[in-house]
C-alpha cells in the first residue's frame, strides 16, 4: 500500500457519469428526437398520464365499491372533562366564551360537552354547556354546583 497524496486523488472508474445533453445535434447521441423515440404520447410535450391511469381501462379506484356514509348534519362537540374545571375559582360561572378565552377549549365546533373524567375539586360552579354526561352532572352537583344546557 503506497501513500495517498492529495494531488493524486481521483474518482474510481465508473463513479462519475457524464450528464445526458439532450437535443444537441446528431453527434451527441441524443439529437433529433432527444432520446424519446419517434412519435407517440411519450414523445409529446406534456405527454404523461395522471396518477392511477390504466390506459383507458376503468381504474382501480373507480372499480372499488363506495363505502360508508357521511352525515352532513353530524355535530362534533369540543370535549371538556371535570379535571379541566379545577383551574377556575369557586363560584365561577363557566360559559363557552370563558372556556375558549382561558384556553381550555381551542375551537367550540358544534358546541361543548362535559364528561366526567377526573376529580372536581372546585365548588359551586355554574356551568353552561351544550351537553353533559349524567356522571358529570352528578359530580358537579355533588360539589355544590349546577349544570345548565344552552
Amino acid at each position: 500500500m503506497h501513500d495517498l497524496k492529495l494531488h493524486e486523488l481521483k474518482p474510481s472508474t465508473g463513479a462519475r457519469h457524464a450528464r445526458k445533453r439532450v437535443g444537441r445535434g446528431t453527434s451527441s447521441g441524443y439529437g433529433k428526437t432527444a432520446g424519446k423515440g419517434t412519435k407517440g404520447q411519450l414523445a409529446r410535450q406534456g405527454g404523461k398520464t395522471r396518477l392511477g391511469f390504466e390506459g383507458g381501462q376503468m381504474p382501480l379506484f373507480r372499480r372499488m365499491p363506495k363505502r360508508g356514509f357521511n352525515n352532513v348534519n353530524r355535530k362534533e362537540y369540543a370535549v371538556i372533562n371535570l379535571q379541566d374545571l379545577n383551574r377556575f375559582q369557586d363560584g365561577t360561572e363557566i360559559t363557552p366564551a370563558l372556556l375558549v378565552e382561558s384556553g381550555v377549549v381551542k375551537k367550540e365546533l358544534s358546541g361543548i360537552k362535559l364528561l366526567a373524567k377526573g376529580e372536581l375539586t372546585t365548588k359551586d360552579l355554574k356551568i353552561q354547556v351544550n351537553k353533559f354526561s349524567p356522571a358529570a352532572k352528578d359530580a358537579v352537583e355533588a360539589a355544590g354546583g349546577s349544570v345548565e344546557v344552552i
